[in-house]
């Protein structure tokens, strides 16, 4: 078991020197071990490159069904177990789903596990992954921190939205180009740019259109919204409520998900969460 828990925090990590410091042990320790697995298995699984290690195109292949093996077996202690999980649990997520989705859930959560004292931090980033604190991230990007453990949860699509007054005010909105008359709230331009190009709106004055709000992720600010191109999953309790509403059914593509990323194969965290976050999306 030792020497595959080592395989599996080299093909994460990268390095020795990074699978020996998260292991506890020393560099030859590691190596020591990978040669003895190599010993039974009968193939390579890693060889020299340079001045470090790299592991061999089978090694890769057997590293993750080792990492599926060791998450099955971390499960399975999870769920044999009979005493209450307890501690501090930190989690960092994105400002749009702390707010709309996991605050909504932290009732339920502390219901199913009572001895856990919860935080949720926010970011400045929406792809910070980087707090040492944090157990566990609910972050926006393309997934690729090799540090990490990452599970997908959705994609995401961003679409006007306002408050249902706004339909009925000076005019409403009856067609794409009408949103030009009110103010536009977003965190960046290009995403009110490429949603009208898409409708096929012309843009003559894009300036006299721009009002910068970074506080729309909180959930009053998306009730009090005006006009903001957002994500639907991030407020789809609003939308189903009533509380806001989406005048156009065109959409346009992020470029990035919403991903669940831990940075240990367990972190302290119950499984069944992972899998309860992962199911938030509308």
């Amino acid at each position: 078991m030792h020497a595959l828990v080592a395989l599996d925090a080299l093909a994460r990590l990268g390095t020795v020197w990074e699978a020996a410091e998260e292991l506890g042990i020393t560099r030859s320790g590691v190596s020591h071990r990978l040669a003895m697995l190599e010993g039974i298995l009968g193939f390579d699984l890693a060889t020299r490159a340079g001045t470090g290690v790299v592991l061999t195109p089978r090694g890769k292949s057997y590293a993750e069904q080792v990492r599926r093996s060791l998450i099955l077996l971390a499960n399975a202690q999870e769920e044999r177990a009979n005493c209450d999980i307890e501690g501090g649990l930190r989690v960092s997520s994105t400002a749009g789903f702390s707010s709309m989705w996991l605050c909504k859930h932290i009732a339920s959560f502390h219901t199913a596990h009572p001895n856990i004292w919860l935080q949720i931090v926010t970011a400045s980033e929406l792809d910070d992954v980087t707090n040492s604190e944090a157990d566990l991230f609910i972050a926006f990007g393309d997934g690729k921190w090799p540090k990490h453990l990452v599970k997908h949860l959705y994609d995401v699509a961003y679409t006007p939205m306002c408050s249902p007054a706004l339909l009925n005010a000076q005019g409403g909105l009856h067609q794409p180009a009408d949103v030009l008359r009110f103010p536009l709230l977003m965190r960046r331009w290009d995403d009110w740019r490429r949603w009208l190009a898409i409708s096929s709106v012309e843009i003559r004055n894009s300036a006299r259109h721009r009002l910068f709000r970074h506080d729309t992720g909180s959930d009053g600010g998306h009730r009090r919204a005006r006009n903001y191109v957002g994500r639907r999953n991030d407020v789809c309790g609003c939308l189903a409520s009533g509380q806001l509403v989406s005048p156009f059914p065109a959409t346009i593509d992020s470029q990035g998900a919403t991903i669940w990323c831990g940075t240990g194969i367990n972190a302290r965290v119950p499984r069944h969460w992972h899998l309860y976050v992962g199911s938030a999306h509308c």
